[in-house]
């Protein structure tokens, strides 16, 4: 890529922003409400479904690309199916903004979008192993698929809950993704992060230190699953074993807390489909940490999960299954840190 291309990459980015920006002023006025409950962090009502603006964005790219710049489309059928099922979570996202759908129509409207995709044939089919070579998954990588989509959406959806964090996070592990889909050649992942990049760049100066909106369900569903497609495609990178590792070492911090609190939850036979503040990041601000230092520690942890990923990207393979572990290392010293919070704080059961 020359100097001049990636300019130009830059400027497309700034106008998309620019744009997102301009419809996330747009919803402020429309006034669609979040009014706090019991299980809210916030504490007056504050306009939700910023996340139009991050769609807005890039669809209008994802346009764009798709007129103009043939070599960064996926194969026809894949293109169509993503992009298709993208938009369909966005539209139901949206309108559970509006009408609060239990969370069983959410989930059926997010399996459907996932058979969508994968339908196209966007599914993992082969995992690159060191010492061991291709390994054909069969009929089990669709299903790994869509629990991995399934997962990763919900995942962005419950992280959520406080100023700038959500965004934060999809903010880091978009240009972290381009950055490294650019060095391979894989110019659908590059742009596609680039646009989702571009899109939360637009929404996060109205969120964050201090939300005068929120991304809502149609912004957070609509990240985490093309962070999830774009996982699925970043694991076909053919010069990098174990690339199916890419994406989730980038949103590892969102995921260790949401796997961590489902389990949590599931052993003390909680409704897992139940509201509550019991997410680490939530016990935590909860437990008097500042807010904002909560979700800058969040985007830490994405920015770290990137450096391991081009430390993963460049080591031989005797070392690549290593690195993705030791991200284990920083969630457990949080986890300890948010239990000592949750004691001084007095907070019983979480």
């Amino acid at each position: 890529m020359t100097l001049l291309a990636f300019l130009r990459h830059l400027a497309f980015v700034a106008a998309l922003a620019l744009v997102s920006a301009m419809v996330v002023a747009a919803m402020i006025s429309a006034r669609v409400m979040d009014v706090p409950n019991a299980r809210s962090s916030h504490a007056r009502p504050t306009p939700k479904g910023g996340g139009v603006g991050i769609v807005v964005a890039f669809m209008l790219g994802i346009t764009v690309l798709y007129g103009y710049a043939d070599f960064s489309r996926l194969a026809e059928p894949y293109f169509r199916g993503v992009i298709i099922a993208a938009l369909a979570i966005a539209v139901v996202a949206f309108l559970d903004d509006l009408k609060n759908w239990p969370f069983a129509i959410k989930l059926a409207a997010q399996a459907l979008a996932a058979l969508a995709a994968a339908g196209s044939g966007m599914y993992v089919r082969v995992l690159n192993l060191p010492h061991v070579g291709p390994v054909d998954l069969g009929g089990f990588g669709l299903v790994l698929t869509l629990g991995w989509v399934l997962f990763a959406t919900n995942a962005m959806n419950f992280i959520d809950g406080l100023d700038g964090l959500a965004g934060g996070t999809v903010l880091v592990a978009s240009l972290f993704l381009a950055w490294m889909a650019g060095s391979q050649g894989a110019w659908f992942v590059y742009f596609a992060s680039l646009l989702l990049a571009a899109g939360v760049l637009g929404f996060l100066p109205f969120n964050f230190p201090r939300a005068r909106i929120f991304m809502g369900d149609v912004g957070s569903q609509f990240c985490g699953f093309v962070l999830a497609i774009l996982g699925v495609a970043a694991a076909r990178f053919e010069r990098i074993e174990m690339s199916f590792l890419l994406v989730p070492c980038l949103l590892s911090g969102v995921l260790f807390d949401v796997a961590f609190t489902l389990v949590r939850r599931a052993l003390a036979g909680e409704r897992l489909t139940e509201a509550h503040r019991g997410h680490l990041y939530q016990v935590a601000q909860r437990g008097g940490m500042d807010a904002r230092l909560v979700a800058v520690l969040h985007w830490g942890f994405a920015a770290l999960g990137g450096a391991v990923c081009l430390a993963f990207i460049a080591a031989p393979s005797s070392v690549k299954p290593v690195l993705p572990p030791l991200l284990l290392i920083p969630q457990l010293i949080w986890l300890g840190a948010v239990a000592r919070l949750a004691r001084r704080a007095g907070i019983g059961r979480w």
